[in-house]
């Protein structure tokens, strides 16, 4: 299985989040928040959309974090960045927001796994 990207099994992985306050928020109280010794955070509270990319950036290049959890009004801000992304850790998940609702039709995840399964049935002859 050659061209095989090995998947980190650290213990310590970390599921970071860029989305509104209230959003983190919530995530923090369940558990979900981290700082290390060097004062870095595993969230960010969106203020502004250069920094919503450098934050980006910096949470898919960290080796302890596994999962981005992006709110999906966020990541139309920053589409272009989301859309080239094509590693799979960590993984980036679009979520919903409370006053901004899901939409299937924007999420870049959704429309890679239709085009994947649409790939293969037309590869195998099934419709």
């Amino acid at each position: 299985m050659a061209n095989r990207v090995q998947i980190p099994t650290s213990n310590s992985a970390l599921i970071a989040m860029i989305a509104d306050e209230d959003t983190v928020v919530g995530f923090l109280m369940a558990g979900v928040g981290n700082v290390d010794l060097r004062r870095k955070t595993n969230y960010l509270i969106v203020d502004s959309i250069k920094q919503i990319e450098d934050t980006f950036k910096e949470f898919t290049t960290r080796e302890d974090i596994a999962v981005v959890l992006i709110s999906q009004y966020v990541a139309n801000m920053i589409r272009f960045l989301v859309d080239s992304y094509n590693k799979p850790v960590p993984a980036i998940l679009e979520i919903p927001s409370k006053d901004h609702p899901y939409d299937p039709a924007h999420d870049s995840v959704l429309s890679r796994v239709k085009y994947l399964f649409s790939a293969e049935s037309v590869a195998s002859g099934r419709r």
